[in-house]
């Protein structure tokens, strides 16, 4: 048997970080999916597919991630039931991550809105770099 979800989108809203009563971390938010079509008024329509997330990688999720950060998960689908107060039971259907990407590279508060982070290389001689040569 397979079950396994691909996913690429968009957090709608930053990530909700809990503890389990054993200490077990689990990160919870939604992901906006756009659909690969559009409506019957020439719109673009998503989905917004809740994800947990559990141990160290919810808290790097809920560390590093915030609305609007473009993801990938790769994941199972999950559905469960519980009973809601009112005594009726409710189903929720969720991605359980297995593996979360970072595909892009957000944003640094303290060098304003469009500041991205810069890689420098760790290359102490750069006579061998064809490109940095003067």
């Amino acid at each position: 048997m397979l079950n396994r979800v691909i996913l690429i989108g968009r957090l709608v809203a930053d990530p909700e970080l809990r503890y389990t009563q054993s200490g077990t971390a689990v990160t919870n938010f939604r992901l906006a999916v756009d659909r690969p079509f559009t409506n019957q008024s020439g719109e673009r329509e998503a989905d917004f597919v809740p994800i947990v997330v559990w141990d160290k990688q919810a808290e790097t999720c809920a560390n590093y991630l915030n609305k609007g950060r473009l993801v990938a998960v790769d994941g199972r689908l999950q559905v469960r039931s519980y009973d809601a107060q009112d005594g009726s039971r409710r189903w929720v259907t969720e991605v359980v991550a297995q593996d979360v990407r970072f595909l892009d590279w957000g944003r640094q508060s303290d060098q304003g809105d469009d500041a991205h982070r810069t890689v420098t290389p760790s290359h102490d001689n750069f006579d061998d770099v064809p490109f940095l040569k003067e």
